[in-house]
């Protein structure tokens, strides 16, 4: 990583190189042509210190340079963090899969020892999904902190019902509330859409205003997932 940090710096032409002192030797190798630019910037930055008026006009200076990188550091970590995000996601459908699967119906026509057998190995998946920590923090306040888990405790409510037929339409309410709530263009949280969505359940809509954007637009993702199982489980039935 550092060396890629160097390395930004070497692909960048140097400001103040000595007409009289080109560089001849092209076969150096790449570690030593990049120390010697992180040390011309260490140089760069001391003169900025003793020469304000002088550097400050220059076109390309060690000021400019810092923030260019900082700016690609910056964009690499946005990146970084919907990867994370995704992988987020896609651990809370595997834990979702399997919630739905200890609360079928059909577990429930088993006997206790296929049962039993069936939930030993939901229980090592488990296990092993649990070895994998994910953590990308939202920044919420209390009530926001307070909605989320209203948010979780329905879905969760939902999922172990397990009445597909049932779980479906209740599904269904809580997208339609996802549906209705936007954020109109001066970035305000909480808009209900003129668009008939169907009938909503206001309880879930109430603690979904409640949330933060990225827990809203997430919330619904997880929901469309649900929805995609419940449909795939009504059809089976």
């Amino acid at each position: 990583m550092f060396e890629n940090f160097l390395g930004i710096f070497g692909k960048r032409r140097r400001c103040e190189e000595p007409a009289q002192s080109p560089r001849t030797n092209h076969s150096s190798n790449r570690i030593g042509d990049d120390d010697n630019e992180f040390h011309y910037m260490q140089h760069a930055n001391l003169s900025i210190n003793k020469n304000n008026n002088s550097q400050i006009d220059r076109p390309c200076n060690a000021n400019e340079r810092f923030v260019t990188i900082i700016d690609q550091l910056d964009a690499r970590v946005e990146k970084f963090r919907k990867d994370a995000l995704n992988l987020q996601e896609k651990k809370d459908y595997l834990l979702m899969s399997m919630d739905l699967i200890k609360s079928n119906e059909m577990l429930q026509s088993m006997t206790d020892g296929e049962r039993e057998e069936i939930m030993l190995y939901i229980q090592r998946v488990n296990s092993r999904l649990a070895t994998v920590e994910l953590n990308v923090r939202t920044v919420r306040d209390n009530s926001q902190e307070d909605s989320l888990s209203q948010i979780n405790a329905l879905i969760d409510t939902m999922i172990k019902m397990g009445d597909p037929v049932i779980g479906r339409q209740r599904c269904q309410l809580y997208l339609n509330a996802c549906c209705s709530t936007a954020m109109d263009p001066s970035g305000h949280l909480g808009v209900v859409s003129e668009v008939d969505v169907g009938p909503i359940d206001k309880k879930f809509e109430s603690a979904l205003l409640g949330c933060t954007l990225d827990d809203q637009k997430n919330i619904k993702k997880r929901l469309q997932a649900l929805m995609g199982y419940l449909n795939k489980q009504t059809v089976t039935n």
